[in-house]
Formats: C-alpha cells, sequence, structure tokens
C-alpha cells in the first residue's frame, strides 16, 4: 500500500553533514494523512527514535540526542520527507529508517505501519 525508498546516506567527517530523503509512494499514502519518523539502529543496538511529526504537540519533536543538529522537513508535491543531520557524531552512525504511521506515539516503533529499507550513514573521526 505504502512504500518507503531511504536515499542520501554515506560516508561522512565527523562534524560534516548529510541530508537523507525519504520517498513515498503508493495509493495509501498522503502527507496529510499519515505522521512520518525517522529511526536509526547500530549495529549490535535496538532500533531508537530520531525524529518524526507529532499530532499531539502540533510540531516535529527529536530524540535528545539529536535536538538541535537534526530538522525534519517534507515535500508535498514530492511525497518526500527530509531529515538534515549537521554536526554529526561517530555516534551518529546507524542504518536510517523512515516511517509512515496512522496514529499512535511519534517516538514508538510499533506506532509505524510502513518502513523503508534504511540507508546507511557512516561519520568517521
Amino acid at each position: 500500500q505504502v512504500q518507503l525508498v531511504e536515499s542520501g546516506g554515506g560516508l561522512v567527517q565527523a562534524g560534516g553533514s548529510l541530508r537523507l530523503s525519504c520517498a513515498a509512494s503508493g495509493r495509501a499514502f498522503s502527507s496529510f494523512s499519515f505522521g512520518m519518523g525517522w529511526f536509526r539502529q547500530a549495529p549490535g543496538k535496538e532500533r531508537e527514535f530520531v525524529g518524526g511529526n507529532s499530532w499531539s504537540a502540533g510540531s516535529t519533536i527529536y530524540a535528545d540526542s539529536v535536538k538541535g543538529r537534526f530538522t525534519i522537513s517534507g515535500d508535498s508535491a514530492k511525497n518526500t520527507a527530509y531529515l538534515q543531520m549537521n554536526s554529526l557524531k561517530p555516534e551518529d552512525t546507524a542504518v536510517y529508517y523512515c516511517a509512515a504511521r496512522l496514529r499512535g506515539g511519534v517516538s514508538q516503533p510499533g506506532s509505524y505501519d510502513y518502513w523503508g529499507q534504511g540507508t546507511q550513514v557512516t561519520v568517521s573521526s
């Protein structure tokens, strides 16, 4: 019903920037109906919330670990969400996933109905 494809990952040095894209497609998808979220998962670690839109807060929220450095935006005309990552740190290294949900808490993986395949972000020191 919904397909999400992440892109933009790669290798970047600490302090650098990277912008990830999440292109959504499928007849069920709508930027107005789906809430979007970004998650990441490092090897040997559980998937963690990065940021996403919160209906209850009426804004985009971010994990404390990325707050002030990462920014989520979207282009409704392209059905694409973006994750702008600045001041990257080695600990940001992970596979980054975008996800779409119809309801539920923004930071809860179980809230999300669709997931992308992930894109690798590696931050070197």
